[in-house]
């Protein structure tokens, strides 16, 4: 976990460190008033087996993820729509707007924490790995190993305060649209190495049929919790309701269903992508 979270665990004591993280109940009268019987959610949609696009059922997401959101919210009496609404950098423009009530995983950074409560726990923890293609290793221990190297990942992609911040002052790394594209780049030697979680890049490249292509650097460049978070902007953003759901979360991840989930999902995402 990087210093950030560290940090931000270690102010909140006892049992309710499972509740929420910097959260402002900058909506709790309206919650009072109107109680909020549906949840807009979104996600990065380039990130199986969490989320991905639900091809049977065009403009919402699927996987590990919103299920256990969906087993969160149920019993409070609460229904979520865990919505496509374009890529990873829109979705978080309009949590920063709130347009949509929740993001459904995201990493901890300054700039998200001024307009999204994070609930804790995590979803769960995820490396981040180096990603190059078979017989083009090289030597990779410290961040600064990638210093003159060509990089690329999705636009508006976190990897922890920490990297983030190095990177920026540091490396060479481009944004895109899609992970897809980076992969591509890399095959055709536009950048030298690919930015992407140990999980979601396994269940892509076995999706893209060119997993025998790429090999992810033993030492991961971060190791992150993945959460929940509410827009402060959300009219149904209450200090109530992210108690309830994170007593809740609290109760699954702890008992071990939210990693049940990532791996009933990969299968399906593996089962689903031949």
């Amino acid at each position: 976990m990087s210093e950030l979270n560290n940090v931000l665990l270690s102010v909140i004591p006892g049992l309710f460190a499972c509740t929420l993280v910097l959260a402002t109940p900058l909506h709790a009268g309206a919650s009072e008033e109107r109680r909020c019987s549906t949840l807009t959610v979104s996600g990065n949609p380039e990130y199986p087996p969490l989320l991905w696009r639900d091809e049977d059922n065009p403009g919402y997401l699927i996987g590990a993820v919103p299920s256990l959101l969906k087993e969160i919210t149920e019993p409070l009496g609460i229904a979520v729509e865990v919505r496509d609404i374009g890529s990873w950098a829109r979705v978080q423009h309009m949590a920063r707007q709130g347009e949509i009530d929740m993001v459904a995983g995201a990493f901890i950074t300054s700039e998200r924490i001024g307009y999204m409560d994070y609930l804790l726990p995590p979803i769960t923890h995820l490396p981040t790995a180096v990603w190059v293609r078979k017989g083009q290793e090289f030597a990779y221990r410290h961040w600064p190993d990638l210093v003159g190297k060509r990089g690329s990942t999705l636009i508006n992609n976190s990897f922890g305060q920490n990297f983030d911040r190095y990177a920026e002052q540091n490396l060479s790394i481009e944004g895109v649209r899609s992970i897809e594209q980076s992969f591509q780049m890399a095959l055709v030697d536009r950048v030298d190495y690919v930015l992407y979680e140990v999980l979601q890049g396994e269940v892509k490249l076995e999706y893209l049929g060119i997993a025998d292509q790429f090999v992810p650097l033993p030492t991961p460049v971060s190791r992150e919790g993945l959460f929940f978070t509410f827009s402060k902007a959300s009219s149904c953003n209450s200090f109530e309701l992210r108690e309830l759901i994170a007593e809740r979360l609290y109760e699954l991840v702890n008992s071990g269903r939210a990693n049940e989930l990532i791996r009933q999902y990969k299968s399906t995402y593996s089962e689903w992508s031949r």
